[in-house]
């Protein structure tokens, strides 16, 4: 039953991909090993670097990783959120207060100071979450580069008489901008398709990552109690849990000769790469994703804590990316550099024409269920 995915599915869980292409587990390599050729072929392909800048890349983005928590509590209230720039290579963190410009300087950001901060940008999205979206309104979330609260509607629908409404309450809400989008979003999910993934009733998704005890994936792929069954067919598990809509997360638990390990497939393309930790990549950082249909693909943070408006309801605190993806990714994993980022929910295009992919934080999915993450 050792096929690069499914038993590396669990793998598969590091990995985004929701293949279930049998893996098996690469020796460990210390915690500073350099990233693995797939990751950097990857990111040269759809970010348009070279070797080394993706190298270069990486290293700045985790460095802005650690600098972003000491510059937030440098911030303390004055904070206002922060973004990677990949032109410069450096975290700006937005304060209020000139007062705590130096303080946060001293941690290696670079400052910005604005109007609103983070706690008030926050408040007035929770208002507009509070509010009935109609269809034509794709999705909204706090910008802190532009320091506003960004509403995305479908460009098609954009002078439909209940987006006005919506819009003339969203504003009410707080400092607000609105945005036009291709299209709505939708769920990446697709019907069963002989030798991929795992299947749940007519379903197949993608395995996000593993835990202790299972992987996670997207809520949306399947109801508490249901079974889970493997590339193979054969029996893996059932969803312990699972949430969708308001959320898009699950947990599926393995047993029946499945095992677990911390991996993200690369399905040949690129070399199977290490899930190390979970540190959460700033607004700005490279991200790239596994899944079983599209396999592996790179993109950019684009904003977190985003509330995307599904035909089937509203999910909320969710992070928009650049990647690309289609029926069947959903549930696979995100992955910046060796640190896990989320599972797969939906998005818009696909990976011919281009689009945008959303993703469930993966620490949150962990909390949620008092999960730990299956690391190298």
């Amino acid at each position: 039953m050792i096929r690069t995915g499914l038993s590396a599915l669990l793998v598969i869980g590091a990995w985004a991909t929701a293949g279930l292409v049998p893996a098996t587990a690469a020796p460990s390599p210390t915690s500073e090993a350099p990233a693995s050729a797939g990751l950097l072929s990857a990111m040269q392909r759809d970010l348009g670097l070279t070797k080394g800048q993706a190298e270069a890349r990486l290293a700045a983005e985790k460095t802005a990783t650690a600098v972003d928590g000491k510059a937030r509590r440098a911030a303390g209230p004055a904070y206002g959120g922060s973004w990677f720039d990949a032109d410069s290579g450096t975290l700006t963190v937005a304060v209020t207060t000139a007062g705590k410009a130096d303080a946060v300087r001293a941690t290696g950001a670079t400052v910005r100071l604005v109007e609103h901060s983070a706690q008030q940008l926050d408040a007035a999205k929770a208002k507009i979450d509070a509010l009935s979206a109609p269809a034509g309104v794709a999705s909204w979330h706090v910008d802190p580069k532009a320091n506003k609260v960004v509403v995305n509607v479908a460009a098609a629908q954009k002078n439909d008489n209940d987006v006005r409404s919506f819009l003339a309450r969203a504003r009410q809400a707080g400092p607000v901008t609105v945005e036009e989008t291709a299209t709505a979003p939708q769920t990446f999910a697709a019907g069963t398709v002989g030798g991929d993934p795992y299947y749940t009733g007519n379903v197949r998704c993608s395995i996000g990552f593993s835990v202790y005890g299972g992987f996670v994936t997207a809520g949306h792929c399947g109801q508490a109690g249901a079974g889970v069954s493997g590339w193979d067919g054969s029996y893996i598990g059932n969803f312990q849990g699972s949430s969708f809509p308001d959320n898009d997360y699950a947990w599926v638990n393995v047993g029946s000769g499945w095992w677990t390990v911390p991996v993200v497939l690369g399905w040949g393309s690129v070399s199977d790469q290490l899930v190390r930790g979970s540190n959460e990549a700033p607004i700005g950082a490279s991200i790239c994703r596994s899944g079983s249909t599209t396999h592996w693909r790179c993109g950019n943070v684009l904003a977190k804590n985003e509330t995307v408006n599904y035909s089937q309801g509203a999910v909320h605190q969710m992070t928009k990316t650049s990647v690309c993806a289609e029926g069947g990714d959903s549930g696979g994993s995100f992955i910046s550099g060796d640190q896990a980022q989320g599972v797969t929910s939906g998005g818009w295009g696909n990976c011919s024409s281009g689009g945008e992919t959303w993703y469930q934080p993966v620490n949150e999915i962990l909390g949620r269920y008092g999960l730990t993450l299956h690391t190298a």
